[in-house]
Order: C-alpha cells, then sequence, then structure tokens
C-alpha cells in the first residue's frame, strides 16, 4: 500500500443540513463545521476537493421521504459530485497525485474508499469539465437523445431550461444527431438570446414574456417530435401540445415542483398524450453509468472541434455553496453551476 509520510492534523470545513426546509431552502437549512479529518484506512484515499457541484435534485435529498436516492441526514454533511487531488493514499490503485471525481463533495476534504474514486483525465479536458459537460450532466443529455427518447434524423426538437447544465449541452447533441430545428426554453431575454448565439440553437422562448404554448407554437409551426423535460408543469403542458403523432419525452426533472409545499398540478389535458401516441418516460442517470466511456470519447471530440461548447457559473468557496445551491434552484445559472473549493 502507498501512503505518505508523517501525516499532520487536517482540520476540514464541511456543509451540514441543520434543518429540513418547508418549501424554499434558505441559509437556515445550512451549517458550515470544522471537524478534524480522520487518517484513511487501507484501501481508502484523502482527496482534496477542488470543485463541486450543486445540482436541482439535491432540493429532494433534503426531504425525509422515501425516493430513488436516500434523503440526506440531519447534523452530516451533505452529498455531491466533487473533484479534486489525492493527497493521501492506503491504495495501490489511485497513488497521491492523481486527479479524481467522486461523489462526497459539500466539504473541502474527503475520506473514502479508493473504489468509489475515478480518476480522470486532465490532459484531454479541465478537471471540472468531468462535473458538467464529462460528468453526469452530460451523460444525461446524451442518453435521453440516445436511448429514452431517441432522436430520429429530421426531428423537431425542444428541450426546456435550456440554458441549464443538462439544457445547453442537451440542445447541442440534439444538432448533433440530426435534429433539423432545436428549439430551447429559458427565463428572461438574455438566456434566451444566449441559447442561439452561444449555444446553436434555432429558436428561444423566453417563457417570462408571455405563453409558452403560443411562443412554442410559433417556433414550431409543424409541431415538435422530441422533447427533453427538465422543468414540468406549464412546460410539459406546452410540450404534448406540440408534439406530433409518435412523439418522444424524456422525462428528465421537475424543477418547477422542487419547492411545493402541495401536489404540483399536471398537464391539464393529458389525454392527448394518449390520441397523439406519445412516449413519456422517465429517467434516471445512474441507470446509464455503464456508457460513460461510450459518451466520454465522444464528448471529448464534439469539445475538440467546436461541436459542443459548455459555459460554467463558477462560486468561489465552500460558505457560498448553499448560495450557489439556492441559485440553481432559481434559475441563475447559465450552463453548469460549480463552486471553486481550492485553486
Amino acid at each position: 500500500m502507498s501512503s505518505t509520510s508523517v501525516r499532520s492534523v487536517i482540520t476540514n470545513r464541511e456543509i451540514r443540513l441543520a434543518s429540513r426546509p418547508n418549501g424554499a431552502p434558505g441559509p437556515e437549512n445550512f451549517e458550515l463545521a470544522d471537524t478534524e479529518l480522520a487518517p484513511p484506512a487501507d484501501g481508502q484515499i484523502v482527496v482534496r476537493n477542488t470543485w463541486m457541484s450543486v445540482d436541482p435534485y439535491m432540493r429532494g435529498r433534503m426531504d425525509d421521504v422515501e425516493s430513488y436516492i436516500p434523503p440526506f441526514q440531519l447534523g452530516e454533511p451533505l452529498e455531491g459530485s466533487a473533484v479534486g487531488e489525492v493527497v493521501e493514499s492506503r491504495s495501490d490503485a489511485v497513488p497521491v497525485g492523481a486527479t479524481v471525481s467522486h461523489f462526497l463533495g459539500w466539504r473541502e476534504h474527503a475520506v473514502l474508499d479508493a473504489a468509489a474514486a475515478t480518476v480522470v483525465d486532465t490532459s484531454i479536458a479541465p478537471e471540472q469539465a468531468y462535473l458538467s459537460a464529462l460528468g453526469t450532466t452530460g451523460l444525461t443529455a446524451y442518453a435521453a437523445f440516445t436511448e429514452v427518447a431517441p432522436i430520429q434524423e429530421g426531428d423537431v426538437v425542444y428541450v426546456s431550461a435550456a440554458a441549464g447544465a443538462v439544457g445547453s449541452v442537451a440542445g447541442q447533441l440534439a444538432r448533433i444527431f440530426g435534429a433539423a430545428r432545436v428549439i430551447g426554453s429559458a427565463g428572461g431575454a438574455e438566456k434566451a438570446k444566449k441559447l442561439t448565439a452561444d449555444f446553436g440553437f434555432d429558436a428561444a422562448i423566453d417563457y417570462r414574456a408571455g405563453s409558452i404554448s403560443d411562443q412554442l407554437a410559433a417556433a414550431a409551426p409543424q409541431g415538435i417530435d422530441v422533447y427533453l423535460d427538465n422543468v414540468g408543469g406549464d412546460h410539459l403542458e406546452a410540450a404534448i401540445g406540440a408534439l406530433n403523432v409518435g412523439g418522444r419525452v424524456a422525462l428528465v426533472g421537475a424543477v418547477s415542483g422542487y419547492n411545493a409545499t402541495e401536489p404540483v398540478p399536471g398537464p391539464r389535458d393529458f389525454y392527448r398524450a394518449y390520441t397523439k401516441r406519445l412516449t413519456l418516460r422517465g429517467m434516471l442517470v445512474t441507470d446509464h453509468l455503464h456508457r460513460f466511456p461510450e459518451y466520454i470519447t465522444k464528448a471529448v471530440g464534439w469539445l475538440a472541434d467546436g461541436s459542443l461548447r459548455t459555459e460554467d457559473t463558477v462560486v468561489d468557496g465552500l460558505a457560498k455553496a448553499p448560495a450557489a445551491f439556492f441559485g440553481v434552484l432559481n434559475g441563475t445559472n447559465t450552463g453548469k453551476m460549480l463552486v471553486r473549493l481550492h485553486r
């Protein structure tokens, strides 16, 4: 087993769940705590986290309810994707100095089993890319359009929350996969402009500017064939109205209802999904992790040739991680929201 020589005490900072929110979370639900980092056991590594991700799905984990992933525990540090440098190792598989991705974010250092970390290649992309375009964000978009709601040559595709992490990648992948027209929705004129100017969408809908259904009808007068849903609610309702017979929907997220305190209404005329013979399929990226090697090989090429462009919104410092999380839920980010922990 490899290891460093004499270990000095490492004081670690971490964000803990202080209380469970009712509705939108606030600063009172989080606690910044100092703790002494435990030494690694055999087969473990210590990672100095450099970047961490905040994602909308984390809101569900703040509630003590049964779901596809266990809830965060009160008084314990939160979890999420992170990358960093291995500073101690008691594993021959992952040496000191390696850059790894793992799932113990929301803290400045992490002690974890080497088997729970993935060594990433920073010669082909910056380390933070493994939290966005080369991480589960990119894989979600890829699996959505190759397996869950496959794109066919000539399709008209609509993506909601299209200026966000998954949406901005998805719109570009739709073009790569042969879509004839790609439409995205975003909140505000500035974000809508970015969709066409920076991310290659053909048309953009500002959902704050008026009826989503009317804007979608104007952008796609012949209807749409595929919809990637990140929002739910009125966006899903508008998409069902615009979808052509045999249309496909990838149900990725429903951020419009994550802070709701009452059941969120579904589309008012869902029977249209029956008569149009639509396919609506929910997806969890964890079902598609086996496709990571295939996806990364392709995505590195797309990043290199410019057919896939990314943008990050960066917040500095662990103490600001809750504010970054609030920003994701409120849609203030363009592209991936990241927290830089160490330079």
